[in-house]
């Protein structure tokens, strides 16, 4: 093994005090997931108040918006830090989150619902643009804390923070939901009872949806409060030494932050452009499964709350996640040199198997449909660990790593918004068109990650033949 590939040794005080600086903000990460898909679950739980077509522009308004935040703050986070970005996307997240909550609690008391769509549409897009700090700090953050040969494994802790995000939003806000029920459909657990004592639904008249907003933005604030005292930028602002992590940064460190050079750099290189291509498809798949299949059993299907998968298609969500990221970490680092676009590729062919396996099971009993999204799951989560959170890194370098990470989850964004747009009429029409829809991005996502399978990147020194 040669110097460059022997994994990166570091001192144990060293790893846990980069482990104190993460995980908060990983949880800070997550929370700001339960404040975005909580509209998912509020759907769901409005019934007739928000049908698919309403959801499905609103969710495009927000998407669209967080796909095009990145202009703005995905260059404004490598000028003034991961830190500061983390602290305002949770500050604002939680405001709007706020008035998201009395904004349904208006409309449930008074029985004025007529502009929901429009109302909504407006305030979910405010959300979405504070959301667009979450992923563009914890990259820019960890990419002075991780070398390259390490970066692999930080892959999979993203899509793992990820998936936590997911379990928060679907089962934790599942449960607030249920919790603050005017009746109650089923057994409450002792977090759900503790929550529906604190909200004061035990005397409720109706259905307080409200809370699966508000209890997200109150997490968002405690969370922004301990990352002011915990999260630093870089290792040299807890005591440690800065290192060369071998990255596309790498000779360049001491340059001044120039936002016409950052942008030439990330638009011109082939590489990057490329992963862009194959978010904004990793966009249609994540979100076409994820969140349309909760909302398939329940219109389509007609289970009830306390179904299995509608009761934890969180849990079944986070644990595919967590599965799906390791595995494409471990797979990246141990097996791939650290190449991130084989294990995109291989992910991606597993999606595809899934999407023309959907086609033929649609009506089939719910446990295999269940079965092959989760697995589908696993895979679009492990690729998006692999190049949102790790490959922007790697290309765009520390300097210019939000600014990377945020082209590139701006893609995913707008994948995301055109299959919101897409289903949402899709499936208003006839379910059967849900499937075939997918397919076509699985197999040219497929084709892009064939096409960067031996990318790496290269030092800013080595580039320029210093």
């Amino acid at each position: 093994m040669t110097a460059a590939a022997r994994p990166i040794q570091h001192s144990r005080a060293y790893r846990l005090r980069r482990f104190v600086n993460w995980f908060p903000m990983g949880l800070t990460y997550a929370f700001l997931y339960m404040g975005r898909y909580n509209l998912t679950v509020s759907k769901n739980a409005l019934g007739s108040l928000m049908t698919n077509e309403d959801f499905g522009i609103i969710f495009a308004a927000g998407t669209f918006t967080y796909a095009f935040a990145f202009l703005i703050n995905g260059p404004l986070t490598d000028k003034l830090g991961g830190k500061k970005a983390i602290l305002f996307g949770a500050l604002g997240s939680g405001m709007m989150n706020l008035i998201m909550g009395l904004t349904i609690r208006s409309m449930l008391l008074t029985g004025h619902e007529a502009h929901l769509r429009l109302v909504f549409s407006l305030l979910y897009a405010g959300n979405m643009y504070f959301q667009s700090f979450g992923a563009v700090a914890i990259v820019k953050v960890n990419a002075s804390w991780f070398h390259v040969r390490e970066r692999g494994i930080f892959g999979g802790i993203f899509g793992i923070l990820i998936s936590l995000g997911i379990y928060f939003a679907f089962d934790w806000g599942y449960g607030v939901v249920e919790a603050t029920k005017a009746t109650l459909d089923s057994h409450l657990g002792f977090l759900q009872v503790l929550v529906r004592h604190v909200t004061g639904a035990t005397n409720a008249t109706i259905d307080e949806t409200w809370w699966v907003f508000i209890v997200p933005a109150v997490l968002l604030w405690a969370m922004f409060l301990i990352e002011v005292f915990l999260l630093r930028d870089k290792p040299s602002e807890a005591g440690f030494e800065d290192f060369d992590t071998a990255d596309a940064s790498s000779g360049e460190m001491d340059e001044e932050f120039r936002l016409f050079h950052v942008l030439k750099k990330i638009l011109t290189n082939p590489i990057i452009l490329t992963i862009a291509a194959i978010e904004f498809c990793s966009g249609v798949m994540r979100n076409g499964i994820m969140h349309w299949y909760p909302i398939y059993i329940k219109s389509a299907l007609h289970y009830g709350p306390d179904h299995f998968m509608r009761e934890h298609w969180g849990l079944i969500l986070m644990v595919a996640g967590v599965f799906g990221g390791m595995f494409a970490g471990w797979l990246s680092d141990h097996v791939f040199g650290s190449r991130r676009g084989p294990v995109a590729a291989l992910l991606y062919g597993f999606m595809l198997g899934g999407a023309i396996a959907m086609v033929f099971t649609l009506r089939t009993p719910w446990y295999v449909l269940g079965g092959i999204v989760a697995f589908m799951s696993l895979s679009v989560i492990g690729v998006h660990g692999m190049l949102s959170g790790t490959s922007t890194m790697d290309f765009g370098g520390r300097k210019s790593a939000a600014t990377a990470v945020g082209l590139i989850d701006g893609f995913v964004y707008l994948g995301t918004g055109v299959q919101s747009i897409s289903l949402g009429f899709l499936t208003t029409a006839n379910w059967n068109y849900w499937p075939p829809f997918l397919i076509p991005f699985a197999v040219i996502g497929l084709v892009l990650a064939i096409r960067i399978w031996y990318a790496f990147p290269q030092p800013a020194k080595k580039r320029e033949g210093h």
